[in-house]
């Protein structure tokens, strides 16, 4: 019997004037030692099916139907004292963003310790040693310490842990982490999935992983189910899946994966349109209205669940792939289903932009009288160019100082020192050296995409004045002309006119996040700093929003300086890449040559780091990455700021810092005294 049993589930949330159908029939099964993932873009359930079996649902939520048996107890008859004695103790959970699932008036060693005090009825003394131990459990540093501190103490990667010792603490039954990596950079992601793979088999316990990521699941479950409007569309073993997916739905996510575009030199496929409203979903197949291989059979009934020979199940009445038999190894490998077209091309010209030995240092100040008592190297002599019509990619874990480049670029943040001359060489200003009212003028040629659009955007303003305000600000043209403009912008990102008058709330990710872009387009820039904008992005989503930026490049001749954690994304958008580490960068080149022949160790453990939408790669780099912490840019390493982790370090290393060298490729430089190749 399997250890979680999930039978015909339904979860509808009650609103005011509809109800959502949020969970539609689905059932599945769990065994003891197993992990099982669910993937889908977002708003497909995966969430909503998590918090129904911790029966944590929102207000107006409720399982009318179906069962969910936990060891042989249908969770859903339970009263809610017996279910609070399950949620913690049989079954735990990781959310999806520890920094507001935490308690911010509690220390992280209370609150774990609260958890075994209540399920175990240990006294404080003991409650507070088992915290310390599963902090110690799950590879938090000076665990003592860290279970006095309080989250905002924490980084991203230390609070995700810090969920995860408390999910632990009693050892459950089944561990349900949600999205765990989505907001982590790609080290601390691998680290992450790492310690629940070990801590999986080490307690013989059960994990179910949601994520949109293909990249998590690929390495991590055993069984994959892929969701869509509420339902199961398809289920199989992970390998099976990744290697023959049947229902078009998973292979149009599949070919939405910005290394299919960078491999193939196509544009990326792009679903077309939304999933279907969930408060009146259609009778018929839900995936049709967007499925390049829907007949009039799809959009006339609802296609039955269907098992081939060797267990593969999927939903629909033309299934993609090949049918297999029992006995048959899987030999089918996806086939590129992508747009031929061919990603459009900018013609590349003179210098737009030349930072010279940029450096950005903190104060740190004490006392009332704030005396200065040490810095923080977050920028410590960066030098790059961008050119007119060009794309330069900037990578690197958090706090490598990506984002504080982008904020010196635009204006956010004043520089220490160096130089940053826009308008290209001989005929160019300084930017770092003008005065602020001549700063606002330049402001017209360079722009910001945020990484969080919403939190971007002025919520009580409709998004025409939001994408309009930065016209008005540097009073470009008369009040038709702005309008006029805002129009056109709105048509260029994809959006419909009508959306001008709605508030931000009411745009998904993906809208917002063109409007984000109309806003930065608004007054003519001619480069675009990114900050992570498609971070926080489902695949499909995501696509489209690399698609429109590829265009509107070729279109309007924009520069762009993208800044992202995932290489995988910044291969296919760029030309050249930068990689920085603790304030330096370490490595720069023509994106093919630092992606397939990288020379610096720091630039090959990212590399290693990136999920592959593959198991055999992800299971055979297993080991592969980057160890240890990240150092303080408060005190870091003398020499080379990368010693204290790289593989191949030396005494030179720790004696002289070195400099950027060329290596093979024209453009091609590294910073590195024992380089991966000569």
């Amino acid at each position: 019997m399997a250890l979680l049993e999930v039978q015909n589930l339904h979860t509808q949330i009650k609103l005011k004037r509809s109800v959502v159908q949020a969970v539609d029939g689905i059932s599945f099964s769990v065994e003891a030692g197993e992990t099982i993932g669910i993937v889908g873009e977002s708003g497909c359930g995966k969430t909503m099916t998590a918090m129904s079996i911790m029966r944590l649902l929102p207000n107006g939520g409720s399982s009318p139907d179906g069962s969910i048996f936990l060891d042989g107890r249908d969770l859903l008859q339970l009263d809610d004292d017996e279910m609070a004695g399950v949620r913690g103790n049989e079954i735990g959970m990781i959310f999806q963003d520890p920094m507001t699932s935490l308690n911010p008036t509690m220390t992280i060693g209370r609150q774990i310790s609260e958890s075994v005090r209540i399920h175990r009825g240990a006294g404080k003394a003991e409650a507070h040693a088992r915290a310390v131990e599963v902090l110690n459990l799950v590879g938090m540093p000076s665990p003592q310490q860290r279970a006095r501190d309080y989250p905002h103490q924490l980084s991203g990667g230390m609070r995700q842990r810090a969920m995860i010792a408390m999910a632990l603490a009693n050892e459950p039954k089944l561990l349900i982490a949600d999205e765990p990596t989505t907001a982590l950079d790609v080290t601390v992601q691998k680290q992450i999935l790492e310690l629940i793979d070990s801590l999986r088999e080490r307690l013989d316990m059960a994990v179910i992983l949601v994520t949109h990521d293909l990249g998590v699941i690929a390495g991590r479950a055993d069984r994959v189910n892929v969701m869509y409007a509420g339902r199961i569309v398809e289920t199989t073993r992970t390998e099976r899946l990744y290697a023959n997916p049947r229902h078009p739905y998973t292979e149009a996510l599949f070919d939405s994966l910005p290394e299919r575009g960078a491999e193939s030199g196509t544009r990326l496929y792009s679903i077309p349109g939304l999933p279907p409203d969930l408060t009146d979903p259609p009778a018929a197949c839900r995936f049709a209205p967007r499925c390049r291989y829907a007949q009039a059979d799809c959009r006339a009934q609802d296609p039955p669940n269907r098992v081939d020979e060797v267990g593969h199940e999927f939903a629909c009445f033309h299934p993609v792939g090949a049918a297999e038999r029992a006995g048959e190894e899987v030999t089918v490998t996806l086939t590129e289903k992508t747009s031929s077209e061919e990603i459009p091309s900018t013609e590349i010209g003179e210098v737009l932009l030349e930072v010279t030995d940029l450096v950005k240092d903190y104060p740190i100040t004490k006392g009332l009288l704030r005396r200065q008592i040490g810095t923080v190297s977050a920028v410590a002599g960066v030098s790059f160019t961008i050119r007119k019509g060009e794309t330069v990619g900037l990578v690197g874990e958090s706090g490598c100082g990506k984002t504080t480049v982008a904020k010196l670029l635009v204006g956010l943040e004043e520089s220490t020192g160096g130089s940053m001359v826009f308008g290209g060489p001989g005929k160019g200003v300084d930017m770092a050296a003008v005065k602020p009212a001549k700063r606002r003028a330049l402001s017209r040629d360079v722009q910001m995409m945020f990484q969080d659009s919403y939190a971007a955007m002025d919520p009580r303003m409709r998004v025409q004045t939001v994408v309009r305000e930065p016209l008005d600000i540097q009073k470009i043209g008369s009040k038709q002309e702005r309008e006029d403009r805002i129009r056109t912008l709105f048509d260029q990102v994809g959006l419909p006119v009508s959306a001008l008058e709605r508030y931000p709330h009411e745009f998904s990710g993906g809208q917002r996040q063109r409007v984000g872009f109309a806003r930065a387009l608004a007054p003519a820039p001619k480069l675009i700093v990114a900050d992570e904008p498609v971070s926080a992005l489902d695949v499909s989503i995501q696509s489209q929003v690399l698609n429109l930026m590829k265009d509107l490049q070729a279109e309007l001749g924009l520069s762009y300086l993208f800044i992202s954690h995932d290489l995988s994304v910044v291969r296919y958008l760029s030309d050249r890449i930068g990689v920085m580490y603790l304030g330096k960068l370490v490595e720069i080149g023509p994106a093919d040559a630092v992606y397939a022949r990288p020379v610096h160790h720091y630039t090959r453990g990212l590399l290693d780091t990136i999920p592959v939408a593959d198991p055999e790669v992800e299971k055979a780099k297993a080991a592969a990455g980057i160890a240890g912490e990240l150092p303080s840019a408060i005190n870091p390493p003398s020499g080379c700021r990368f010693r204290t982790r790289c593989p191949a370090a030396q005494e030179l290393c720790a004696q002289v810092e070195p400099t950027l060298s060329d290596y093979g490729t024209e453009g091609h430089q590294a910073a590195c005294h024992f380089p991966l190749w000569e």
